[in-house]
C-alpha cells in the first residue's frame, strides 16, 4: 500500500469521526459502546471485590478485560482486512467517533462556568457531572478550578491518548486504551473499597498515559506559543498524586497564570493534594474560553499528526 492510499484510508474514517464529534459530541440518545465496558467492569467488581485476595482478584479482572478487548478487536480487524483494507473503515469511524470526548468536555466545562455565574449551588451540581470529588461544599472559585483541571486532564485521557494508541495500533489500540481508562475511572481509586482491588487498574492506566500526558502538555504549549513554560511544566507537573495528570494541568495553569490542585474530598475522604502553580487568582469566564480554544487547537494538531504518521505504520 502506498503512502497516499494509506493516507486516504485513514482520512476516510478519522476526519468524518472528528467532524461528527465536533458537530454532535456524545449524543445521549445513542447507545455508547463504552457503556458495555462499564457494565463488564461493574459485573466483575461486584463479584470479585470481596473477601480475601482482593489485589489478585483485581489484577485478574483488569488483565482479563484488557486482554479480551485487545484480542477481540484484533481478531475483528484481521478478519475484515482479509476482504479489503477498506472493510475496517466503517468500524474505525464508529469507534473513533465514540472514543473522542473533546467536544462534550468543552461543552460541559462551559456549562459549569455559566451555571456558577447564576449560583454556587447550580455550579456545584453542574461540575459534579465531570469530576469525581465531593462538590457539596465547593466555593465558586473551587468549582471553576475543578472544571479547568478536568478540561486539561481529560484532554489527555479523552483525546490525545486514544488517538496516540490509534496511531500506533489502529482500532485495537484505541479500544484497548478505552478499556484501560474505563477500569481506572471505575475502580482505580485510593479509597478503602478500591485500594487493593483497583491497584492494578490504576497502575496500568498510569503506564498507558505516561507518554500521552506529556505529549498533551507539549502540544498545549506549542499551540499557545508558550514553549518558555517547559521548565514550569516539568517542575509543577510532578505536584500531583497522579504521575501523569499534573503535566497537562501544569501546562494550562502556566498558560492561564493560575493555580490548580490543593486538598479535596473523594468518597468522604480528604486527599491533601499539592498545588500546581503559584498564581492563586480568581478565575473568570475568559479563562474557560481560552482553555477551550487551546483544547480545540491541540485536538486539531493531533489529528494532523495521526494523518501524517499513521500511514507509515500500515
Amino acid at each position: 500500500m502506498t503512502y497516499l492510499s494509506a493516507l486516504l484510508l485513514i482520512a476516510s474514517s478519522l476526519i468524518p469521526a472528528w467532524l461528527l464529534d465536533r458537530l454532535l459530541g456524545d449524543p445521549p440518545q445513542l447507545p455508547h459502546p463504552i457503556v458495555f465496558f462499564g457494565k463488564a467492569i461493574s459485573w466483575g467488581e461486584k463479584r470479585l471485590n470481596r473477601g480475601n485476595h482482593r489485589l489478585a482478584k483485581g489484577a485478574f479482572l483488569a488483565l482479563g478485560l484488557i486482554s479480551a478487548t485487545a484480542l477481540a478487536t484484533w481478531s475483528i480487524e484481521r478478519g475484515l482486512s482479509h476482504f479489503s483494507p477498506w472493510a475496517i473503515v466503517p468500524l474505525d469511524l464508529i469507534f473513533l467517533f465514540y472514543s473522542l470526548a473533546g467536544t462534550t468536555l468543552c461543552r460541559e466545562v462551559r456549562m459549569v462556568f455559566d451555571a456558577v455565574e447564576r449560583s454556587e449551588e447550580e455550579g456545584r451540581q453542574q461540575v459534579a457531572r465531570i469530576v469525581g470529588r465531593d462538590t457539596s461544599t465547593l466555593s465558586a472559585q473551587e468549582i471553576r478550578t475543578a472544571a479547568l483541571e478536568t478540561l486539561a486532564e481529560n484532554l489527555s485521557d479523552g483525546v490525545i491518548a486514544p488517538l496516540f494508541y490509534y496511531l500506533l495500533f489502529g482500532l485495537p489500540g484505541i479500544l484497548t486504551y478505552k478499556m484501560i481508562n474505563t477500569l481506572d475511572s471505575m475502580i482505580g481509586y485510593h479509597s478503602a473499597r478500591y485500594i487493593l482491588f483497583g491497584r492494578w487498574a490504576a497502575r496500568i492506566d498510569d503506564v498507558a498515559n505516561y507518554i500521552p500526558a506529556r505529549l498533551t502538555a507539549l502540544l498545549m504549549l506549542l499551540v499557545s506559543g508558550r514553549l518558555d513554560l517547559l521548565g514550569f511544566v516539568w517542575r509543577e507537573g510532578k505536584n500531583h498524586a497522579s504521575p501523569n495528570s499534573g503535566y497537562p494541568e501544569a501546562a494550562l495553569a502556566g498558560i492561564l497564570q493560575c493555580q490548580f490542585g490543593g486538598p479535596h474530598y473523594y468518597f468522604g475522604e480528604l486527599f491533601d493534594k499539592p498545588y500546581i502553580g503559584n498564581y492563586p487568582r480568581e478565575l473568570t469566564l475568559q479563562d474557560t474560553k481560552k482553555g477551550i480554544r487551546i483544547n480545540q487547537s491541540v485536538e486539531l494538531a493531533i489529528i494532523f499528526l495521526v494523518l501524517a504518521l499513521r500511514p507509515l505504520l500500515l
